[in-house]
């Protein structure tokens, strides 16, 4: 089984519902990974993300759209909006939730049509794995975006989780390795990053961005628009 949270994702979508995912991160134990969460309601969001939502504008590429709940919102608000996502398992749960423009693609090798806004909601902008990684988006993002368009994302700085246990070496303490684990199948390893605020703006700057921070939860958890 290799799109483990896809296969997660279209159980739960044809009703099985019993089996847990687990997420095996480098900084501690295990930890479930509710699927119900993938299938929220609007309702059931967070502010920022309603936030996130309210400030899309035109044409929106909704990137790692999972089972596709803000694409949805959107599209039922009138919003203009494709759902991408790199699971076929995933591509295939939003098409029967009735999401109507879903595409099969990576966010980091699109090079098709340009977007007024790229969310990346859930931390989507952990995708880019690292502090280079990050970097290496910024500086082609400008392709992914018309003229006048943005990036909605959120992130938070992970310091606190090495508290009692401090981050050796020289690797940025929000570059985390992550397994997922379902049915008895384990993932490969791959990378996510979480970003602090300051560290951020540093790098947006230095690649040509301008930051907005719209908001920011007690946890520490903020919303920035990124723009040129």
């Amino acid at each position: 089984m290799q799109d483990i949270l896809g296969q997660a994702i279209a159980d739960y979508q044809a009703g099985q519902r019993r089996t847990r995912l687990w997420i095996l991160p480098s900084y501690g134990p295990r930890e479930q990974m509710p699927v119900r969460v993938y299938f929220r309601s609007p309702s059931e969001m967070s502010e920022l993300e309603h936030i996130a939502l309210g400030a899309c504008t035109g044409h929106i590429l909704d990137a790692g759209a999972g089972a596709g709940s803000h694409a949805l919102y959107l599209q039922q608000q009138g919003r203009k909006v494709t759902a991408l996502d790199i699971s076929p398992l995933n591509c295939a749960a939003m098409k029967e939730r009735g999401v109507t423009d879903v595409r099969k693609g990576d966010l980091l090798k699109w090079k098709g049509r340009r977007f007024d806004t790229v969310l990346l909601l859930m931390n989507g902008i952990g995708i880019t794995g690292s502090i280079q990684g990050l970097k290496d988006f910024l500086a082609t993002a400008p392709n992914l975006l018309k003229p006048g368009g943005q990036l909605l994302f959120d992130s938070s700085d992970i310091a606190y989780l090495y508290e009692k246990n401090p981050v050796a070496g020289r690797r940025y303490y929000g570059e985390v390795d992550y397994q997922y684990s379902y049915r008895g199948q384990v993932s490969g390893l791959f990378s996510w990053l979480y970003i602090d605020s300051k560290r951020l703006r540093k790098i947006a700057r230095a690649t040509g961005w301008h930051c907005d921070e719209l908001y920011r939860e007690d946890s520490g958890q903020y919303l920035m628009r990124l723009t040129r």
